[in-house]
């Protein structure tokens, strides 16, 4: 075996103990179950650590990750996550966490291929699209850049509202709400986008869904 994976296998030893230090009853009662708060929807990126970046413990942050945050409608992977999350787990609040840096936004901005995720990023150059004006506006790349990451966490957020999983649970009256974040790699930092959710009725029209 590689260093690098004894490594990893001793320092799970080292978690374990640490942690029944803290608490005897720690496995035992994330053993019971679950009925975290949160879903979290973030980016695969290795630097974005959900638990950690808000000081959660295990059993109350459900997450769904993917390249670039995205929530597209025909993801039956992401729409499983969030159903369970949303109609079993019964959270209330869906984190949608992009970050600035963000290699996957990076790549749909340009015109190389790479491979497979082509298929992939053809998502997030929709969102471009979308916004190809405004952004082709912004001269300096980076600022662009970090625009275009801020603006593509925004739209998933809307993604999100647009499914009939959760406009379900808001015709249910359930306590559901979807928020934006960007996470800073330099800094630690989280920017709130202020783009949270509640209801429907914050949606176009023709994206409510009536007769659920």
């Amino acid at each position: 075996m590689s260093d690098f994976y004894k490594k990893i296998l001793e320092n799970n030893k080292k978690w374990v103990e640490n942690s029944l230090l803290k608490d005897p009853n720690f496995f035992k009662d994330l053993a019971k179950g679950q009925t975290p708060p949160l879903l979290w929807i973030g980016c695969s990126d290795s630097r974005v650590p959900a638990n950690e970046i808000i000081g959660a413990k295990p059993g109350e942050v459900f997450v769904h990750r993917n390249i670039a945050n995205m929530v597209v409608h025909s993801d039956m992977n992401m729409l499983s996550v969030l159903d369970y999350a949303v109609n079993v787990l019964k959270v209330k609040h869906v984190i949608v966490c992009g970050h600035y840096g963000c290699g996957g936004v990076k790549a749909a901005m340009g015109n190389d291929s790479v491979g497979i995720i082509d298929n992939w990023l053809r998502h997030i150059k929709d969102e471009y699209r979308l916004h190809d004006k405004y952004l082709n506006s912004i001269e300096d790349e980076t600022e662009r850049f970090n625009t275009f990451v801020e603006v593509n966490t925004k739209e998933q957020v809307y993604n999100l509202a647009k499914t009939s999983i959760v406009q379900g649970a808001w015709k249910n009256g359930r306590d559901l709400t979807i928020h934006g974040w960007v996470y800073g790699l330099n800094s630690g930092f989280v920017t709130d986008l202020k783009v949270n959710i509640g209801s429907n009725e914050e949606l176009d029209d023709v994206y409510q869904l009536l007769n659920l």
